[in-house]
């Protein structure tokens, strides 16, 4: 599976890198418990089987409108069918045209069977991660407020890339103006 990603600028890289610090230190689930050299704070788009000619022409479009100045609207759980604990981003005109133009681009050459649902823009939730796992309510600690700084108020999404998950490759997708 393909993942298509945006990464944050350097000030909001860092801001989320103390937060996962911040939660792993108080021995809670936190994305700075992966080790691997592409975690990497991001906003997951959508994800396809793969990136086909016609899905990275579209990409490259996609990646033409960035940077793009994202607001973050808080603290956010999910809870099934993992417990997630993110910043949640708000969903204004712009960003939802990004999301609709890579959505687009994973479903207009990708079996509708092959994408996962929450991607679908009527079901997406736009957040950036800080912590994951499979335990139930694992975020329900009352110390979690006090454990995470404000989230900086505004910040800038930069890069389109791609995750394979199957080869853990990285490939930033170029902008095509």
């Amino acid at each position: 599976m393909r993942t298509v990603e945006v990464l944050l600028d350097e000030a909001a890289d860092l801001a989320v890198r103390a937060a996962w610090r911040r939660l792993a230190d108080a021995g809670l689930p936190s994305q700075a418990r992966h080790r691997s050299p592409t975690n990497s704070p991001h906003l997951t788009l959508a994800s396809c089987p793969e990136l086909t000619t016609p899905i990275r022409w579209a990409l490259g479009e996609a990646a033409a409108t960035l940077p793009l100045p994202v607001r973050i609207s808080g603290v956010v759980r999910y809870e099934r069918p993992t417990s997630v604990l993110a910043w949640a981003l708000e969903l204004d005109s712009a960003l939802a045209d990004l999301h609709g133009q890579v959505w687009d681009a994973v479903a207009s050459d990708s079996p509708s069977e092959t994408l996962n649902p929450l991607h679908d823009p009527r079901r997406w939730s736009p957040h950036i991660t800080l912590g994951r796992t499979r335990r139930a309510g694992a975020f329900a600690d009352r110390r979690v407020p006090e454990l995470l700084l404000a989230p900086p108020l505004s910040v800038q999404l930069v890069t389109l890339r791609s995750y394979d998950t199957e080869t853990g490759a990285l490939e930033m997708l170029e902008p095509r103006f």
